[in-house]
């Protein structure tokens, strides 16, 4: 049965795959030497994190899991059984669950200032981020606005007609990053 899409693959002008030889890497290597970049700097940037902020992202992790929920279903809801008086050999200590409110109410305190401190670092990751991006983008429309305007001289050169002059004019201009920041919260703001 496995034998039978390797066949295929061979009617098909495809070579069946050999046993011997290792298949084609599915990542070039350029993606390859990104993808271990990426991954390099991730862990540095976790590296250089401080205690509290390695702290805090421990604390949320674990707070946003579900083993989270499942220890808080089992406490809580073993706290206020036995506190009900459900189990008359265990004497109710908190009948009002009045101490159970208290503690779920400072647990969320401090909770939610783990996440908030893990999601100020998150978003100072996630800004250095974009503006990485932006940087990309921005050498991206550069290089590819040199290539328009060598097209556009080859293509004059050969005397092949070229795109109307506005347009050219239009394609060869770099972007201005500020004058598009500004376009856009004027058309935000209404302007």
């Amino acid at each position: 049965m496995t034998e039978e899409p390797a066949r295929a693959d061979h009617h098909r002008g495809k070579p069946a795959p050999s046993p011997t030889q290792n298949p084609e890497p599915a990542l070039s290597p350029t993606l390859a030497r990104n993808i271990a970049a990426l991954i390099d700097r991730r862990r540095a940037v976790e590296a250089e994190a401080s205690l509290q902020e390695k702290a805090a992202a421990a604390i949320s992790r674990f707070a946003g899991s579900m083993v989270f929920v499942y220890i808080h279903l089992v406490l809580f809801g073993g706290w206020i059984l036995l506190n009900l008086g459900l189990i008359p050999a265990i004497p109710a200590w908190d009948p009002t669950l009045v101490v159970l409110a208290m503690i779920a109410s400072v647990e969320a305190i401090f909770l939610s200032t783990f996440v908030l401190i893990n999601q100020n670092r998150m978003a100072a990751q996630d800004d250095a981020r974009a503006d990485l991006d932006l940087q990309v983008n921005l050498l991206n429309e550069h290089e590819t606005t040199r290539l328009i305007a060598m097209v556009d001289a080859i293509a004059r050169h050969l005397e092949v007609a070229p795109l109307p002059e506005p347009e050219i004019e239009e394609m060869t201009r770099d972007v201005a990053p500020d004058a598009v920041m500004d376009a856009i919260a004027a058309h935000q703001d209404g302007r």
